[in-house]
């Protein structure tokens, strides 16, 4: 039974990966003297300990960004003195706090809603607090956009600044969301339902996001940008995804606890799919990551007594599993600023990072970067 199940999800997981042959290389900065055609909307929540380089690095976009909103959701830690004197020295810069949250929206998410209705420009570019974006990532956003006629497209980091047992799991945890959705194409669309998503770095036309309804289709969602990019992607809007490693990079997670908490806590993606395909998701997973090297340690102990072609096609499909698994090591080396040796012995870690993801499918969360959602439920 588990030879013939691993074989079934090996095929499923060869299938979804085929794609990544003809992937595009990472979208590069351009020089930035366009018109002014972008409204970066900012949310903040308590970040004054790291929004800073994201808002110093907004301030080097050149003429295609029109106006900088940042939208504040009443912190207390002095964030908004702080964007308030940075934001002396742009006139772009503007900061709006969001009215009182109301029920069933996540703060985030209703943030970036607030922001929305403010905002005037012909496309939306919603940013993280926690990203460095580089000179001439928005000229760059819109023009792969237009390239590949996407109405929607966001862009993966490049991790900077973790340390070697963060990197270790972080990146066992990164490959369940590229098994999950699979290597997109040429143009960076996948089929609605396992399109992916970084709201990190989410650029998208403000009439057609506008004409879905802004983002109360994600506002329960703690995956809020999954959730709102598959939605879309269901509607017909062509939603892109690509790698923007050479625009921007990202230290999300200050600890390896706080990783296994925060990132835990959404990375199954309950909000952005059904319940059945996330036990699919769940059960491929556990095939072709988690057994893997479980069931070659128990081969090379000769603890189970199984012989014949049996025995050797179970170590044959187990074994391509593992080959596999060392090709993503390379195919995912440039996310990262540097790698550490724990980097490579990150496959130990895919077992863990498995079992974070079914820890996480079992139960909802109701505390979110400092707020509390006691009955919150999900949208897909």
């Amino acid at each position: 039974m588990l030879l013939l199940a691993q074989s079934i999800a090996l095929v499923v997981l060869i299938r979804r990966l085929l794609s990544g042959r003809t992937r595009r290389p990472p979208v590069l900065p351009m020089a930035d003297d366009g018109p002014p055609r972008v409204s970066v909307l900012l949310p903040t929540f308590n970040e004054v300990q790291r929004v800073q380089p994201c808002l110093e690095g907004l301030m080097k976009q050149g003429s295609t960004v029109h106006e900088i909103l940042v939208v504040d959701g009443n912190s207390g830690d002095g964030t908004d003195q702080l964007v308030y004197g940075v934001g002396a020295r742009d006139g772009r810069i503007r900061l709006i706090y969001e009215p009182q949250l109301p029920n069933g929206w996540i703060g985030k998410v209703w943030a970036l809603q607030h922001g929305l209705e403010q905002a005037s420009s012909e496309w939306i570019l919603t940013v993280d607090a926690d990203i460095e974006p580089r000179p001439g990532i928005v000229a760059a956003a819109v023009h792969a956009a237009n390239e590949l006629n996407l109405q929607a497209v966001s862009f993966s980091p490049l991790f900077a600044g973790q340390t070697a047992a963060e990197q270790w799991l972080q990146s066992a945890l990164l490959l369940t969301l590229v098994y999950r959705g699979g290597a997109v194409g040429r143009d960076g669309t996948a089929p609605a339902h396992r399109v992916m998503a970084n709201g990190q770095c989410f650029l998208i036309r403000r009439d057609v996001l506008v004409a879905h309804g802004g983002y109360a289709a994600a506002r329960s969602s703690f995956c809020d940008d999954v959730t709102l990019a598959r939605h879309l992607a269901r509607h017909g809007v062509r939603v892109g995804f690509l790698d923007g490693s050479r625009l921007f990079s990202v230290r999300s997670y200050e600890s390896l606890g706080e990783m296994w908490r925060e990132w835990g806590r959404s990375i199954d993606l309950k909000d952005a799919t059904t319940p059945l395909r996330l036990a699919a998701d769940v059960a491929l997973l556990a095939l072709v990551q988690g057994a893997p090297i479980f069931v070659l340690a128990l081969f090379a102990a000769d603890v189970w007594e199984l012989r014949g072609s049996t025995r050797w096609l179970l170590v044959a499909v187990n074994a391509v599993l593992i080959l596999m698994r060392v090709a993503m090591l390379g195919a995912l080396a440039g996310s990262y600023d540097r790698r550490f040796w724990s980097y490579w012995l990150s496959p130990f870690a895919d077992p863990v990072a498995v079992l974070r993801i079914v820890l996480s499918a079992l139960r909802r969360p109701t505390q979110w970067r400092g707020r509390s959602y006691p009955r919150m439920t999900g949208s897909t």
